[in-house]
């Protein structure tokens, strides 16, 4: 059964946080490109759809903690040092994406798409920031995942 689990956990990961961290990387220059632009509508389609891509995939995404802790349960590793730094950085992650990179996607896609008061450009760059330090700490918990410091398993 672990095994099963740990395949879940780890095939929801790629499947799930990986679309969304290449779509909210490529959102920011997609938008100063729609914002350069603001009747190529091709660029405008490209923001919508990296945002749509976002939402979607990290509401997807929601499982991956959820076969984490049940592999972690069945594995007998909840208490670990290197679990409880990966479940605070997933949380941290999950924050940062919920309450810093979606909201201003969405209202960059807003702006751009309603024509309601154009963003100010400079918000990509913030919004490339928030982007990436989501990105830094799901890189940081796939690293601790992998190499699992104190692990008896030679990894």
């Amino acid at each position: 059964m672990t095994k099963f689990l740990l395949a879940v956990h780890v095939l929801a990961a790629i499947v799930a946080i990986g679309p969304v961290t290449v779509a909210a990387s490529m959102f920011p220059p997609a938008a100063r490109k729609a914002l350069a632009e603001p009747r190529d509508e091709q660029a405008r389609s490209t923001v919508r759809l990296l945002h749509r891509i976002c939402r979607v995939y990290a509401t997807v995404g929601v499982v991956v903690p959820v076969f984490g802790f049940a592999t972690a349960s069945a594995m007998g590793v909840l208490g670990d040092t290197w679990l409880i730094v990966s479940i605070a950085l997933t949380a941290l992650a999950a924050v940062v994406l919920a309450a810093l990179v979606l909201p201003r996607q969405t209202a960059i896609v807003e702006g751009i798409w309603h024509d309601s008061g154009v963003p100010d450009p400079r918000a990509t760059v913030r919004l490339a920031m928030f982007t990436g330090v989501f990105n830094l700490l799901w890189a940081t918990v796939t690293i601790l995942m992998i190499i699992r410091p104190g692990s008896t398993t030679g990894a």
